[in-house]
């Protein structure tokens, strides 16, 4: 059994695809641990098992893709049994000292428990805020709001370490969960420089309109991609724009019910969905966007989180017009634009403003770069999370460190 040894479990995206969980594992592997990964198949991930980078990934299926209250407890429960499953096939394959649970749910604790009494470290991944997630997506508290609150906390209670995803998870950890601040370190998605760059502009994807639009990311029911289609409506028949194209990447229970949003407002000419992008596919399409639109709504929930979106458009030095959210709001500062209310007509009012100013849209270019070239660095990022892990468990006298700024 390696020393230095860990198994990460993710329930709701395969690896690599999930970008923050394989980053983490990479930068793991490259510091010399041994590191094993759990997560679900899906139909561009069907292996069950497989070896990348010298990563074991173990997949496993899972009965449907939820949406409903029910459907979620019944997802939660196939992945639950498979993830303790596989926790011990893991253990005995390759063996491992920690044990880093993903959420949602906040339920991977669960599986843990076992190994923790063996020994074994359990280290917390909060990547979502699971109560104020189910508050967005059924716009009620209750009963299940109540048990997803206690679930957070019992989370918090049995980690040994807990990484939180930005500054206001955080703060939920020290005061809703009750961590000592020295046990939680904040690790930032931001995306590997090496995979995410300028490329030269591809005539054929700009067509002949002056402005491409973007969204790249999960085409969820909370994610807003509704809200940027009737913010394009409204571009068109209140603003008297015509002259851009909208192109949204991604995939995600949304989408067709987006697609006919899009198609009942006569947009077909306007807005062009990609279905899920990767590689220079993707890094084509990203780097056609001059504005960068961050849809999602204003609630509880995206107030608290930070969008991918934001490091994604910045590492292109691209422009980004969202609703003014906290977390977006302090990440981007000068970057974006923002909406003056919550409804899509007031994203497409500020879609508009930047459209119409070109020295605002070179403005908030330039200061989205500079974030990109000064603030936001996964090497460090990788760096402060690699050092939880090494406080968590230090490594023998003999072991020879390995930089995380090497081949990736």
């Amino acid at each position: 059994m390696a020393e230095r040894s860990c198994v990460i479990v993710v329930e709701n995206l395969p690896v690599p695809m999930d970008r923050r969980v394989w980053q983490e594992a990479l930068a793991l592997r490259q510091a010399g641990w041994t590191v094993s990964v759990i997560c679900p198949t899906n139909e561009r991930h069907p292996s069950l098992y497989e070896e990348l980078d010298g990563i074991a990934i173990y997949r496993h299926p899972l009965p449907l893709e939820a949406r409903g209250r029910f459907a979620f407890m019944f997802e939660y429960a196939a992945a639950l049994f498979h993830e303790f499953r596989l926790l011990w096939r893991v253990w005995r394959e390759r063996g491992f000292t920690v044990i880093q649970g993903c959420n949602p749910p906040d339920l991977i604790f669960l599986v843990a428990l076992p190994f923790k009494l063996m020994g074994k470290r359990f280290v917390f991944d909060h990547h979502d805020v699971c109560p104020e997630l189910f508050e967005a997506k059924f716009n009620r508290k209750g009963l299940i709001h109540r048990a997803l609150l206690l679930a957070e906390r019992l989370t918090f209670m049995s980690a040994d370490l807990v990484i939180s995803s930005n500054e206001t998870y955080r703060e939920l950890a020290i005061t809703r969960g009750g961590r000592d601040p020295k046990d939680v370190v904040t690790v930032y998605s931001i995306p590997d420089k090496s995979r995410i760059y300028r490329l030269p502009p591809d005539p054929g994807l700009r067509r002949r309109e002056k402005f491409v639009l973007g969204y790249v990311g999960v085409i969820g029911d909370q994610d807003g991609v509704d809200h940027l289609v009737m913010a394009l409506d409204h571009l068109v028949r209140d603003h008297g724009q015509r002259d851009f194209h909208a192109v949204i990447v991604g995939d995600g229970p949304a989408l067709a019910s987006a697609r006919a949003l899009a198609d009942s407002r006569g947009l077909g000419d306007f807005v062009t969905f990609t279905g899920y992008l990767n590689g220079k596919d993707l890094l084509r399409q990203l780097n056609t966007f001059d504005i960068g639109i961050i849809p999602d709504p204003v609630n509880a929930y995206n107030d608290k989180i930070s969008m991918n979106k934001v490091f994604e458009y910045s590492a292109l030095g691209v422009p980004s017009v969202a609703y003014p959210l906290f977390e977006t709001r302090r990440l981007l500062g000068g970057a974006g634009v923002y909406a003056e209310g919550d409804t899509p007509a007031d994203l497409a009012r500020a879609c508009a403003t930047l459209m119409q100013d070109d020295e605002l849209r070179a403005r908030c270019s330039d200061e989205a770069a500079r974030l990109a070239q000064h603030a936001f660095s996964w090497t460090r990022e990788a760096g402060k999370y690699v050092a939880a892990y090494d406080r968590l468990v230090p490594s023998a006298p003999e072991t020879v460190a390995v930089k995380i700024e090497g081949k990736r």
